[in-house]
């Protein structure tokens, strides 16, 4: 446990935070100007108002009120989400691209190669329960910043692999780094930007779309321009990897995650260190600590937050089949590669502008069930149009998947609306996450399977289309206005 701060003095001015409307001073006469004082800068946090957009508070409820930041604090802050969330899928979308080189050049059979497309999922769920834990310890800057470099690693050491165990391990290291980010970047925007999770979600979700776009548009082309070896093809992208490190550097220092910066002033406002915020709710400790630790509920006992976990599983499903074997169909339905690999980058460039856009339209909705049933439906209409006709109508089917894998930063709006506080939101996203890429790791193998035995891609199109309505339903059940701790 860090060092708890001292008590404030009773007649103190009661600490404050950002962002907040500021309590007035009721020793100021009538008709006189407010006191122009370092407390009156910063507004005082209100119990009952709730910490996310959109998320309602219960009665009574204390509510974690947002850690003053610095802004030298924040721009490597925004920069670091931005780098990190490029580096969240190239090391998938890259491998999809050039999944039958790699297969030929490793000799793997259809049955192995679904393995290595279910790869990420199970990772994602095993690596990423870790992630909260890992928090607490050093602080979410320290670990995204550990995260970032495994990602590194992971993409200088997989085009090394001489068979297809070396070649899983090196990716299991890189799709760690991307499991703990995942789980930690809501968490490191809830506690930054607790009053634009909308904002900042969007801008990270499409820096990750992006970076999965440009991934799976340029990987052939740049394996061309490089010799045609798969090997060089996927190495490079460890360089933008290189680069997402360099932002958390400078957050290092504070490995207790800030809990050890704050101090009290004279007048009761908060001087906080350059570090990454605490991973409780950030309120000051004083003698009545339950308020504070009431803050991180158990979500497994919230019906809402097993929705949630569903819904994040189904849309992922669909998300690591379309990363990993849409090329494929289009490959095989007579498209030539490098026009698939930019079919790909079509469906994930979808994302780039929709991934701002449908954070901060469900931040402003009090039910965010029907955003699910339009992307379902979308995602109904391209696993129709690849089932009838791939080849003809190929772009339409494209961006008609693009909108539907969507349901991705719809999912990480929700995680930080259907949770009040920053402890809280820790918890549902570390489970949702968890719970969702568990469920959606039998999907890109079965679909692998169904390919080989069936010798076409009927069946499997037939299941991807088939999982948007449970998919539908849940996220339905998922989008409802209440909160995990009305629940726990």
């Amino acid at each position: 446990m860090p060092d708890e701060p001292k008590t404030l003095d009773p007649a103190a001015r009661p600490a404050t935070t950002v962002g907040d409307s500021p309590a007035p001073d009721r020793d100021r006469p009538a008709g006189t100007a407010p006191r122009d004082t370092e407390a009156t800068k910063v507004t005082q946090a209100t119990p009952t108002t709730p910490a996310t957009p959109g998320a309602s508070a219960a009665p009574g409820t204390p509510a974690a009120p947002a850690v003053p930041v610095h802004r030298r604090v924040l721009v490597p802050v925004v920069l670091g989400l931005v780098l990190a969330a490029l580096n969240l899928r190239p090391a998938i979308t890259s491998l999809g691209a050039l999944l039958e080189e790699v297969s030929e050049g490793l000799h793997m059979s259809g049955s192995v190669a679904g393995v290595l497309t279910s790869v990420p999922p199970l990772c994602f769920a095993v690596f990423g329960i870790t992630a909260p834990r890992l928090a607490r310890r050093f602080g979410p800057a320290v670990v995204v910043c550990a995260g970032m470099a495994a990602i590194f690693a992971g993409l200088v050491l997989r085009p090394l692999a001489g068979g297809t165990a070396a070649f899983l391990a090196a990716s299991a290291l890189a799709l760690m780094g991307i499991a703990v980010s995942n789980v930690l970047m809501p968490v490191i925007v809830k506690r930054y930007f607790p009053d634009r999770v909308g904002t900042m979600t969007g801008l990270y979700s499409m820096a990750l779309a992006l970076g999965t776009s440009v991934a799976a548009a340029a990987t052939v082309p740049m394996t061309d321009a490089l010799g045609g070896d798969w090997r060089l093809g996927l190495g490079v992208w460890a360089v933008l990897a290189a680069l997402a490190v360099l932002p958390w550097l400078p957050l290092l220092r504070d490995r207790d995650g800030g809990r050890a910066g704050a101090s009290r002033t004279d007048n009761g406002a908060s001087r906080t260190g350059a570090g990454s915020p605490r991973m409780d709710t950030g309120a000051p400790r004083t003698e009545a600590k339950a308020p504070a630790q009431a803050a991180a509920p158990r979500v497994t006992r919230s019906r809402t937050a097993w929705a949630l976990g569903a819904f994040f599983g189904l849309q992922a499903t669909g998300a690591y089949i379309t990363m990993g074997w849409m090329p494929q169909i289009f490959r095989d339905a007579g498209v030539p590669a490098s026009t698939a690999g930019v079919l790909l980058a079509v469906t994930m460039v979808m994302g780039v502008p929709l991934a701002f856009v449908i954070p901060r339209l469900a931040t402003r909705m009090k039910t965010q069930g029907p955003i699910v049933v339009a992307l379902a439906l979308c995602g109904l209409g391209g696993y129709t149009g690849l089932f009838l006709a791939p080849a003809a109508g190929a772009w339409i089917w494209a961006v008609l998947l693009g909108v539907s894998n969507c349901a991705f930063p719809l999912a990480l709006t929700m995680i930080g609306l259907r949770s009040r506080t920053g402890a809280g939101v820790v918890r549902l996203s570390a489970f949702a996450q968890s719970v969702g890429y568990l469920i959606s790791i039998p999907g890109p193998l079965l679909v692998g399977v169904l390919y080989q035995h069936s010798g076409g891609w009927g069946l499997p199109i037939a299941l991807m289309g088939g999982l948007m309505v449970p998919q539908m339903i849940v996220g339905i059940l998922a989008g409802r206005d209440r909160t995990v701790e009305d629940e726990c």
